[in-house]
């Protein structure tokens, strides 16, 4: 695989010494916080090892070089090239939103440097920042699809700005993008160079895009925009970003284009049921959320909590992920949940878990980060090989074949995303309110927080998600505060907060908390947290131990597709049953009603525990007669599976015979995507 030396070298040659000098408006400043709780933020947490340390380790040394090196490959640099100096002679191909693959890789490399400075990886971002500068129009524009070739632009792009930016053009979904790298790259390194670039850009579409006299009254056609300007005016304290992103919602429904597809059918606040465009939905409620911690407005919660309703009762796959049509990548209609035809856009689940993050920093329940944390181990790290190197955009949840990760896509959103997101995760362990901090995620690592205006170093060690057993330690300073240590919905026999899907086994899972070798006795379990107050110092342990027994899940049964099955899981990880691992079809499998499972360590894959049991194979005769044979299947985790080639693969396995029985669907390839982003 090419390094990013390679990449910096080459780059260094297209960027032809670009430069562009800003004035300094705008101070550095720490993003204010406006949520009840406050997240630690990347910058101060560092994840160490086991499971997500290896993950982490690949985003950094492989997928990250990976997208700057596609981005080069494939023309995402040129495009800003060409925009510096227009011409009638070009061809404006590719999406008109791919320029967001640059921003996204940025925004990927920045949450790496903060925790791995490189000044190799540095002075690359730099140079690409160069070339974004330079083709940035003097009033501010920055749409590359238009630029390079303003009488011939993208033929998705309008014969002028914005024209058909509530279709196809995505100049919003650009400036959304280029908004959250530039903030997390100068939070990152200090420097305010693509920052002050976003901000010219956030300003043109602010004079243009309102209620104003001269202004055009138009919502962004893939939503993104709105968290971002409210990002943007965190950082800035310039309050006509949170206007603008406030405008954008709030007009929604409002204009010409009014449909289920892009969530404009109805005013936001009046939204009951998640619709349409799976990504541009969850990014629509992550927006909404922000705006109304900033406001208050009680009308944007209530609509979000009742579409969180929705998704989580009625269209949430057993594996975390959303959206179940191909067409449109959209959601369905309420149990609409087919496996081998799920869509399921890995974009999706990111958007899923930036939904129900911003859910609990509002209200504070742990059962968002149940649904967080079963997206995160499933339906999202499923999206990318356990070497970072190569991706799924669809995550079916059964195959027959076809289905293979790809090192880069035409449309490159979920290869980008992940490589932005990825380095991202530490941000999401830990939170505070107060004088409380709250445990929210399982993985070891090292974090400086600021508890109650008292500065703490908190480590945790774990094998996490294959052993329940973790260990969370003050190394230093000491402050009276409450210690918030979520207690999974998994762990409590909850798979979900909803009855969407539930335990069908008669296991039940306990825990047990000690706090320097003592058994904890009084602490009390609060919104799904186990609540331990008292003063702590320097060196006080906690050993905390989740029972992890082998589950069956069964879905509502109003899920047609699942009626007569059950799934399997183990701690947070949905298991699959997988071709490589089983010499007889999976998909005519027959589970024992009353399963007896064994787990054993794995060194494939980079580690994980495998699951066998116990089950009979059906298949009929030459002479058309039934034949049932003993098996011992084998399951893996559902994020690792097509990791060997294409074949048979199923999360939802046969316990009654008329399931065991029923013609598989054949899925929808996995070619076959992007073309509604």
């Amino acid at each position: 695989m090419k390094t990013i030396n390679h990449y910096l070298a080459r780059l260094t040659t297209v960027a032809m010494a670009v430069t562009l000098s800003l004035p300094a408006v705008y101070s550095k400043t720490i993003e204010k916080g406006h949520y009840p709780i406050t997240p630690v933020p990347f910058t101060a947490v560092k994840v160490t090892g086991d499971f997500w340390g290896a993950r982490m380790e690949a985003s950094r040394e492989v997928t990250i070089p990976l997208a700057f090196g596609k981005c080069e490959e494939n023309q995402r640099y040129e495009n800003f090239v060409r925009a510096t100096r227009p011409s009638d002679g070009y061809k404006v191909d590719g999406f008109p939103f791919d320029d967001t693959d640059v921003y996204k890789t940025i925004e990927g490399a920045a949450y790496r440097l903060s925790s791995f400075p490189d000044k190799r990886l540095e002075a690359y971002v730099d140079s690409v920042i160069d070339l974004m500068a330079k083709a940035q129009e003097p009033d501010g524009y920055l749409y590359t699809a238009r630029t390079q070739n303003p009488a011939h632009p993208h033929n998705w792009s309008g014969a002028k700005r914005w024209e058909a930016v509530e279709h196809l053009s995505h100049e919003f979904y650009n400036l959304g993008h280029l908004i959250e790298g530039a903030v997390a790259y100068y939070q990152a390194t200090g420097k305010r160079k693509i920052l002050d670039i976003a901000i010219r850009f956030a300003d043109c579409v602010c004079r243009n895009i309102g209620d104003g006299d001269g202004q055009l009254r138009l919502i962004p056609g893939h939503q993104i925009a709105e968290m971002a300007l409210v990002r943007l005016y965190n950082v800035t304290g310039d309050g006509k970003y949170l206007d603008q992103a406030r405008f954008f919602l709030d007009t929604r429904g409002k204009t010409s284009r009014r449909d289920t597809y892009l969530q404009s059918h109805l005013p936001v606040v009046e939204q009951d049921e998640a619709v349409g465009h799976a990504v541009r939905a969850t990014y629509m409620y992550a927006g909404m959320a922000d705006v109304a911690a900033v406001t208050g407005d009680s009308s944007y919660i209530k609509a979000i909590d009742r579409i969180w309703e929705n998704i989580v009762g009625k269209k949430l796959y057993i594996t975390g992920g959303i959206g179940a049509r191909h067409a449109g990548e959209a959601f369905g209609d309420n149990y609409e949940l087919p496996n081998a035809t799920a869509y399921n856009e890995t974009c999706a689940a990111i958007g899923n878990v930036y939904m129900n993050y911003r859910l609990f920093l509002l209200h504070g329940d742990a059962k968002y980060y149940d649904v967080l944390e079963r997206t995160l181990y499933n339906g999202l790290i499923s999206g990318v090989s356990v070497d970072g190197g190569s991706f799924f955009y669809p995550n079916p949840l059964s195959s027959t074949g076809g289905y293979s990760r790809k090192p880069w896509f035409g449309c490159a959103c979920c290869p980008s995303n992940i490589s932005r997101f990825m380095p991202s995760l530490p941000g999401y362990i830990y939170a505070v309110k107060d004088n409380n901090l709250y445990i929210n995620l399982f993985m070891s690592n090292t974090a400086d927080v600021n508890v109650g205006g008292r500065g703490l170093t908190v480590s945790q060690s774990t094998s996490y998600p294959w052993s329940g057993d973790v260990r969370v330690r003050i190394d230093k300073g000491n402050a009276p505060m409450a210690m918030n240590i979520r207690i999974p919905g998994w762990v409590q026999g909850n798979t979900v907060p909803s009855d969407l899907y539930r335990y069908a086994d008669k296991e039940t899972a306990g825990y047990t908390v000690k706090v320097n070798g003592v058994n904890v006795e009084d602490a009390k379990l609060r919104s799904g947290y186990l609540v331990i107050e008292r003063k702590w110092r320097k060196g006080d342990v906690v050993e905390i131990s989740f029972d992890m027994p082998v589950r069956t899940v069964k879905a509502h049964d109003a899920v047609a597709d699942d009626r007569g099955r059950v799934a399997v899981e183990r701690g947070p990880v949905v298991y699959c049953a997988e071709w490589p691992d089983n010499d007889f079809n999976v998909h005519s499998t027959l589970m024992n009603r009353n399963p007896k499972f064994e787990t054993r360590n794995d060194s494939i894959l980079g580690g994980l525990v495998k699951i066998t049991t116990d089950v009979q194979s059906l298949n009929y005769a030459s002479d058309g007669t039934l034949e049932v044979k003993p098996r011992r299947l084998t399951l893996i985790p559902y994020y690792a599976w097509a990791h060997r080639g294409e074949g048979n693969m199923t999360v939802w396995l046969p316990v009654e015979l008329s399931a065991a029985t029923a013609e598989t669907p054949k899925a929808v390839k996995a070619e076959d995507n992007g073309f509604f982003h």
